[in-house]
């Protein structure tokens, strides 16, 4: 039996889980031979059916909402289609990152069918912030030392991979991007800090609840190897928690993993 998908939220008409990196959301043309998704083991998991309103890339961990009914799945996926979410993700990054700034450069679409020349540009905005940078004595290019930054990214649109492209074309790879990365960085990471992915966690996400009318927030900590990551690099106060919170007009509730309700 599998591990069973954490849950961070739950009620009536939603589910929120802290997708694990690696997994996908749900099967796809580009799936040959995948045989776990999210969709299913949560549809097992719960003994319902789940739909599914937004996706994450597959090495991309963190929040991850689903309906559980097709009427709450369509103005939640209109919500999510029309960015009126806020999306929360920390990434670790090569070099000195951006103290604070908003990218916005164009981009074409990447939907692995056609070439990207075909596709028109399309707005795209994302605001980062550095949150703490470290400082390595070991020459990985070819610079003595090698300078790694954890940034905060906040995308305003939702082209895929955007994150990844916007600080990629900036100068900053996410280390484990093998598509918009540097491989000598992902290399070192992966040999030498026991870190073998994408190193970029959905790590909060804000919408209207569809039925209570009130500001949902939803936060996930990390996976084991980026949370040793932060602290071997003494980035531990960033760290997140499982959490959520309803922000009303008078009054913020909170709670944590270990009291979410339950339908």
């Amino acid at each position: 039996m599998s591990t069973p998908l954490p849950i961070l939220y739950q009620d009536d008409a939603l589910v929120v889980i802290a997708k694990p990196s690696g997994l996908l959301v749900h099967r796809t043309a580009l799936a040959r031979g995948e045989t776990r998704f999210a969709l299913q083991m949560l549809r097992d998991q719960l003994g319902r059916h789940v739909y599914p309103v937004h996706r994450l890339d597959r090495p991309t961990s963190g929040v991850l909402v689903f309906a559980l009914s097709s009427e709450i799945a369509r103005p939640l996926g209109e919500a999510f289609a029309e960015q009126r979410i806020s999306k929360r993700y920390l990434a670790v990054v090569r070099g000195q990152g951006p103290e604070a700034e908003c990218i916005d450069y164009a981009l074409r679409e990447e939907d692995g069918r056609r070439p990207k020349a075909e596709m028109p540009a399309m707005e795209a905005a994302t605001e980062v912030r550095r949150l703490d940078s470290v400082e390595l004595p070991v020459q990985v290019d070819r610079y003595p030392s090698a300078r790694y930054s954890l940034m905060e990214a906040r995308p305003l649109t939702g082209r895929r991979h955007q994150i990844r492209r916007h600080l990629s074309r900036r100068g900053y790879p996410i280390i484990g991007d093998a598509r918009h990365g540097k491989g000598n960085h992902n290399r070192f990471f992966s040999e030498n800090l026991d870190t073998h992915r994408l190193l970029l966690a959905a790590v909060e996400l804000s919408f209207d609840h569809p039925v209570l009318g009130e500001r949902l927030t939803v936060s996930a900590g990390l996976e084991d190897d980026m949370t040793q990551l932060f602290e071997r690099f003494g980035w531990g106060a960033h760290l997140p928690r499982h959490g959520h919170r309803f922000d009303k007009a008078d009054t913020v509730t909170s709670t944590t993993q270990a009291a979410m309700p339950t339908p």
